[in-house]
């Protein structure tokens, strides 16, 4: 090109004038007109080298007497290997907002139509890795199955305290609350999710309270020789006012929930969207479809009969002749489903019928007449002053034995990883070909600490370059680049594991890579759970000058290095140092004088360099780019690109000129920073590491603060926890709040309901006492304290404890207040002590059933998710495999809320069905005390 003077630009606008096709216009012959096109594009690679690229003074210079036309790929930007093999992996990454089971259908469908059409061909192997929907689908269906599960502890439970007829008026409040909200949450464009499906569960237990105290009113009415009409009008009408009053109180739990802003919030927002219509649904359903329903389908004396036999066993012969039949037609759930309802029934004519009416009978007739018993003991003499101060004691005892064990506090449930990444980075600028290598030495060290766990291995994918990148990095300039490797280790589903634990193998992985290659930074992560959070360790230190953010980075590396303190992988910072570069230097004088201008020195090095695309080369549909560039023996030379011929037509004499860029420039070597990151207009150096497994990120961020707080940051710098633990402490504060609104809710809905200071403040004194149910259940286990679910499981329980302490409080109200007009006293005036014991005992034995019933359906509803247990439904109707198992993501991941509701609500159905009468009597004795003192001194 310097010999026979010929430019870049000269290429470029041989080539592009050349590969042109153009219209003409029309051309009109006699009564037609003919459109012009003239076709110049290029039919074959090989036609571009015999492009004339000069012509001057009778000299013809072709494209091939200076360069060659090469037919290839450009530059090698990735490698992908799966389990040794070499592939080429196509990563799909869903929009945000976009429903990713839809978006992975569409991947299958479409791979699906091109295997059917032969557009991949029959020998070509598509295997489908880090399938995210996977493990989408297989909470979705544990939740599923948990909920169906549920149902079926709920109406058992209620089959015992109610009987048959009257269970199904109850039960049925399930499916109609739920299609009242999934119709609701359809017009507002709710999308079923794991949290909205937990949600569910949550108020499963819920939703049936309202129908359960509408219903066992009503039976109680029918008990007592009412008509089922009066019986559902007067049942109904004396219930209203207290559930309308307990529902409001838990929305109010809820409610506040509704202004969480964070990412956090942002993930955990569906669920008090859910239960708020969910409980407005069941409350709808309870208060005007269930004394309907109860109207039109009761019948007396239908709920404490034994089924008739025959009956029985024609409608189980029947259904098992259908279900054949079903099985024949090969429509499998549905013949399991007639069986299953046949094996009911004759278990019912067999003994379930009769365990009922034992129950109802005698069952809850002792216990009645045992916690009447017990009452009275509770509310006699000094009793009632025992039993609180002691519960008070207990709360504080229960408290400092758990915060005393000083328990683990983690930000977010974690359980056993169903991918594990491993990801190296080399020195920037790192060849991807010596990185490849790295990547293949390191590929075969994680096979072979996988050989003795390779059965719940499912797939091994290993990346180097683009592509590899860590799943909360998004694809950034920190992703993806030559000198990064990433090795993604996919297991089997939990229930294919044999009890082989993913995070053991993890920590096995960390503890045999990280640290072991000098110059290679190597980190191990597990799959996040939940919405990104950042780092668990992350220290941001931000100030002007960034030499001065280095230094003191590496500093304060150095004193926590020091420190040694267990758990941390590797301190890294968010910046690639040390970025090699070659600075070329213009001297503008020089340049000018030469005619050249410095964009065509940096046009001219770009060029041959990095290569410039200068036509389009079609082949049929497809279409490649015509790119320009020197050849590499002279494009990674050093010398040859400095000592390159600018070629150009001087403007002053319009002679060929050639000037070396060595004559206008020079170069140095150097070296840069990858990026540099600015938050609110300071330079930010941010100091990261992930945990180890088995070791707790708040220990050792606190640990970590300590140092912080005696090291001695210069005037203008700063330093600030963020990641994990920024949102941790949001969090936390956030539930904080939200629990004292929510308490403030409550407390106003109760004070205008009974239009009192007194009855609210002991309902919420139970609230406070239902902590130590919570507390003991967590110390007792040895639970951690999870801050987002044990948080909102506390601010959850707030809401349903309140329940049948509002609706016992009420009814100890109506029976003094009948007590009263039973007496001919006067509503304002008070009962004697010994009336008012028995009005609340009274009280205390009628609201039993209920309180029980509440208690037990919501702790049964939570029940299968608390302790793991997944059966897989759909596998059992089909093929009567149930697949049962215990633990699992759904487990781990919703199993401290369930806890946590659980425990609370447990122990609060003790102080409802005892404190609270006690409670109400202490202060009764002391308001008839205070005003016999009051009279006296008058």
């Amino acid at each position: 090109m310097s010999t026979l003077e010929i430019s870049f630009t000269d290429i470029e606008n041989a080539i592009a004038s050349e590969n042109i096709s153009m219209s003409g216009g029309d051309l009109e012959i006699g009564e037609i007109r003919r459109s012009i096109r003239m076709i110049g594009e290029f039919d074959n690679p090989k036609d571009i080298e015999g492009i004339i690229v000069k012509s001057e003074k009778g000299k013809i210079v072709y494209l091939r007497d200076i360069g060659q036309v090469e037919y290839g790929f450009k530059d090698r930007d990735s490698y992908a290997r799966l389990d040794h093999k070499n592939v080429v992996s196509l990563q799909v990454v869903k929009k945000s907002g976009e429903n990713l089971l839809s978006t992975i259908d569409q991947v299958f469908d479409i791979l699906d139509e091109a295997h059917e059409t032969k557009m991949i061909p029959d020998n070509l192997v598509v295997t489908i890795t880090n399938d995210q929907s996977d493990i989408v689908k297989m909470q979705l269906s544990n939740l599923e199955n948990s909920i169906i599960m549920g149902i079926i502890f709920v109406v058992f439970v209620l089959f015992l305290f109610l009987g048959t007829r009257n269970s199904l008026f109850v039960g049925i409040a399930i499916p109609m609350s739920m299609l009242i909200s999934f119709l609701v949450m359809g017009m507002m464009g709710t999308k079923i999710n794991m949290i909205v499906l937990f949600s569910l569960i949550l108020a499963l237990g819920m939703l049936v309270d309202n129908a359960i105290v509408v219903t066992e009113n009503i039976y109680r009415y029918l008990s007592q020789g009412y008509t089922v009409f009066e019986a559902a009008r007067q049942a109904t009408g004396e219930v209203a006012l207290p559930i309308i009053s307990s529902t409001a109180t838990t929305l109010a739990a809820f409610f506040p929930l509704l202004f969480w802003k964070s990412i956090m919030g942002e993930f955990m927002s569906y669920l008090p969207q859910t239960l708020i219509i969910v409980l407005v649904s069941s409350l709808f359903v309870a208060l005007v479809l269930i004394p309907v329903i109860f109207i039109q389908f009761y019948k007396r004396g239908e709920n404490i009969t034994l089924p008739k036999a025959k009956r029985s066993l024609f409608i189980a012969a029947i259904l098992l002749i259908v279900a054949v039949l079903a099985y024949a037609a090969g429509v499998n759930w549905i013949g399991t489903v007639l069986i299953i309802f046949a094996i009911i029934g004759l278990m019912n004519l067999a003994f379930l019928s009769r365990l009922a009416l034992w129950f109802q009978n005698v069952g809850l007739v002792w216990m009645e007449n045992f916690y009447t018993k017990f009452i009275r003991f509770a509310l006699s003499k000094n009793n009632p002053f025992y039993l609180i101060s002691g519960t008070f004691i207990l709360m504080i005892i229960t408290m400092m034995f758990y915060f005393g064990n000083n328990p683990k506090v983690d930000f977010f449930p974690s359980a056993d990883p169903k991918l594990i990444n491993v990801k190296a980075d080399l020195p920037i600028s790192t060849d991807i070909e010596v990185t490849d290598s790295v990547v293949r030495d390191l590929e075969s060290r994680v096979f072979e600490l996988l050989d003795p766990n390779m059965k719940v291995v499912e797939s091994v994918l290993a990346i180097t370059g683009k592509g590899a990148v860590g799943q909360n990095e998004g694809f950034n300039g920190r992703g993806g680049s030559p000198n990064r490797g990433l090795i993604t280790i996919n297991f089997v589903d939990f229930e294919d594991r044999d009890g082989i634990s993913t995070n053991d193998i993890m920590e096995e992985l960390a503890d045999s890579l990280v640290g072991r290659y000098p110059g290679i930074t190597l980190t191990v992560e597990r799959q996040e759970e939940g919405p990104p959070t950042g780092k668990p360790i992350n220290l941001e230190i931000s100030g002007k000058d960034f030499t001065k953010l280095l230094d003191l980075s590496d500093d304060i590396i150095s004193i926590v290095n020091s420190e040694n303190i267990p758990g941390i992988e590797e301190l890294q910072i968010d910046l690639d140092k040390e970025k090699p570069e070659l600075l070329i230097n213009i001297d503008r004088e020089k340049a000018r004088r030469y005619g050249l201008s410095t964009g065509q020195i940096a046009s001219a090095v770009r060029t041959a360099l990095f290569g410039k695309e200068i036509s389009d080369y079609k082949d049929g549909e497809d279409e490649y780019k015509i790119v320009m560039k020197l050849e590499d023996r002279y494009r990674n030379n050093i010398s040859d690109l400095i000592n390159q011929r600018i070629t150009f037509r001087s403007a002053s004499s319009g002679k060929i000129v050639q000037v070396p860029i060595s004559a206008v420039a020079d170069f140095e070597y150097s070296s840069t920073y990858g990026s540099i990151t600015r938050i609110d207009k300071k330079r930010v150096v941010t100091i990261f590491s992930n945990v180890l497994q088995g070791y707790n990120a708040n220990e050792i961020n606190n640990e970590m603060k300590s140092i912080m707080a005696n090291y001695d940051m210069p005037p203008g710098y700063d330093y600030a926890f963020t990641g994990e633990q920024e949102e941790q402490e949001e969090s936390m504060a956030f539930l904080a709040t939200a629990m004292l609104i929510a308490v403030s809710l409550i407390t106003i809905i109760l004070v205008s309901q009974f239009n009192s200071f007194v009855k609210p403040g002991i309902i919420m004194f139970t609230v406070l006492l239902s902590t130590i149910g919570v507390f003991g259940g967590l110390a007792t286990f040895k639970m951690d304290f999870i801050v987002i679910m044990t948080g909102i499981g506390i601010v959850s329980l707030a809401g349903v404890v309140v329940n049948n302490g509002i609706v016992l409080i009420d009814y100890i109200g109506l029976v003094k207040l009948r007590k009263k007009e039973e007496l001919g006293i006067d509503e304002n005036e008070d009962l004697l002590l010994e009336d008012a014991k028995e009005c609340i005992v009274e009280a205390g034995k009628t609201r039993l059933r209920p309180v029980l019933l509440t208690a037990i359906t919501t702790i049964l509803g939570l029940m299968p998710l608390a302790v793991g247990l997944n059966i897989d439904i759909v596998s059992f109707l089909n093929n009567f495999n149930p697949n049962i198992y215990f633990g699992g993501d759904n487990a781990v991941f919703w199993g401290p809320m369930s806890w946590t509701v659980i425990f609370g609500l447990s122990f609060a159905t003790f102080l409802t069905l005892v404190i609270v009468p006690a409670m109400y009597h202490a202060l009764y004795l002391a308001k008839i005390k205070f005003i016999g003192l009051t009279k006296k001194n008058k």
